[in-house]
């Protein structure tokens, strides 16, 4: 048995009717790649060889009685890969929009909890004879990074890789009873009781608190944003199980290009790209707030904790997007700055404080966190607007059971009272997109995602760099699937 740790258990908790904590991506592939033909078995049969290797995905939770400490994992020993892989199909023709519905009615979905939490949904019948695979995973076994890592596992580097080294043959542990679950809960409290906990972590707490008060007092100092100051948006309210997806494209070496050329980040390139699609999709719908939104970055805190076991190394920077201003260069000198201040403060506020803090919360913490943001968005002031994440991949081309991997667009979980989520990833010379939301909070969520491509061509004008003409024009993606991914 392996406890969760406080931050893994958080994202345990945080779900309700309306809220899955889903880590998930679109993967889209060209079958034509597979050595000896594309086939449904084919790629059951690679997952089942990798198996070995992804402890992770056989691993199942078991609740503590009474919720006297947090859940722990336990091999299953009833493991059934064929309810994990499944099959379907998308409607003739198989378009891109048609594929989103499928996601979205798929993604809205809680994992059930009696069994380990994943799902590989294989999809076929898209367009241009091409396969999607719809990977899901729930936020209290990856964060992004782990997930990214997790990924180097399953796919390959060839149509035709080497066969991985033998590993340890695995035998399932038994179900834990209740019995065995409150004695090791109990032991557990006793070599760590809350008081001693909370001993431990206070300084750092302190420590973080003076450091963010010195930081807001410097009037020559950038800040970050401030939680719960943020306008109320269409996206802040209480969530629904319905999802809407929309995914985009755009050129990664453009995106570099645009950062030396304009003297700021990648990151800098992608929130200011976000910010003028928000600010576009808002002002469409009458709904664009005349001050700042607020966007939750996560950031990865793995190489400051090493020594913690946790799936979940993660914090969060907290960043003001200009939305409110039309011009495009303003809104990059005013992300520039609010950047540089959310950076300062996290690192004021330290990474081993945020895991300590996790550590504090038991089950009872975490349920009644759960319903005061649940109160946040139904009423009262807004925590954040959207939350956006920008996942670093790999910059050479992958394989999935021989099939090249085309796209890889990231799908994270929209939290209760930020109904939209924006996960960026970069693969070989794109930067991929994914687009989350309540489907009700935000219909035609596609127009969001075509707001990329014109918020990253005014971004590339703003450079003194020309867009290429195809892009403009909406070029199918590169490769033979030919899908349009640059704008969905």
């Amino acid at each position: 048995m392996r406890r969760l740790s406080g931050m893994d258990a958080a994202f345990l908790y945080l779900e309700n009717a309306g809220v899955t904590m889903q880590v998930q991506a679109i993967m889209l592939l060209d079958p034509s790649t597979v050595p000896g033909g594309y086939s449904f078995e084919k790629v059951k049969r690679h997952l089942a060889q990798r198996l070995p290797r992804l402890p992770e995905f056989r691993q199942r939770l078991a609740f503590v009685p009474f919720d006297l400490h947090r859940p722990v994992w336990f091999d299953d020993p009833d493991f059934d890969l064929d309810y994990h892989v499944r099959r379907i199909a998308v409607p003739e023709p198989g378009t891109i929009e048609q594929l989103m519905d499928v996601v979205g009615g798929i993604a809205g979905r809680q994992l059930d909890r009696s069994r380990p939490l994943w799902e590989f949904w294989i999809i076929e019948g898209v367009e241009n004879g091409a396969v999607a695979v719809l990977a899901r995973m729930h936020h209290a076994t990856i964060d992004g990074v782990s997930g990214a890592s997790l990924a180097t596992s399953i796919l390959d580097l060839e149509p035709e890789p080497t066969a991985p080294p033998p590993v340890d043959a695995w035998e399932p542990e038994h179900r834990p009873s209740d019995f065995e679950l409150v004695r090791h809960a109990l032991t557990s409290r006793a070599k760590r009781p809350l008081p001693l906990a909370m001993a431990l972590a206070l300084p750092e707490i302190v420590r973080s608190a003076v450091n963010v008060v010195r930081l807001r007092r410097d009037p020559d100092r950038a800040t970050g944003g401030v939680p719960l100051t943020a306008p109320r948006t269409v996206f802040n309210a209480p969530l629904t199980p319905h999802r809407r997806v929309a995914v985009a494209s755009v050129s990664l070496d453009e995106v570099k290009a645009a950062k030396g050329a304009l003297d700021c980040t990648v990151n800098d390139i992608v929130l200011a790209t976000a910010t003028g699609a928000l600010r576009s999709y808002l002002q469409e719908r009458g709904a664009l707030p005349d001050r700042p939104l607020l966007a939750a970055c996560p950031v990865s805190i793995r190489d400051e904790n090493e020594d913690i076991q946790s799936a979940n190394k993660v914090s969060a920077m907290f960043v003001s997007l200009p939305t409110h201003r039309a011009d495009p260069r303003e809104r990059l000198d005013a992300l520039r700055t609010a950047t540089r201040g959310a950076k300062d403060e996290h690192r004021a506020v330290g990474a081993r404080t945020i895991m300590e803090l996790g550590e504090l919360g038991g089950p009872r913490t975490f349920g009644l966190a759960n319903r005061f943001l649940a109160g946040l968005a139904a009423r009262g002031p807004v925590p954040v607007n959207v939350v956006i994440s920008n996942v670093p991949g790999p910059p050479f081309p992958l394989y999935l059971a021989g099939a090249r991997l085309v796209s890889m667009l990231p799908l994270g979980p929209p939290i209760d009272g930020a109904g939209l989520n924006i996960t960026v990833l970069s693969y070989i010379d794109r930067i991929d997109w994914g687009f989350i939301a309540c489907r009700e909070l935000a219909p035609h969520l596609e127009r969001l995602a075509a707001g990329i491509e014109t918020a990253h061509a005014e971004l590339m004008d703003l450079a003194g760099l020309q867009v290429r003409e195809a892009q403009r024009a909406r070029e199918p993606a590169r490769g033979p699937v030919g899908y349009p991914v640059q704008v969905i």
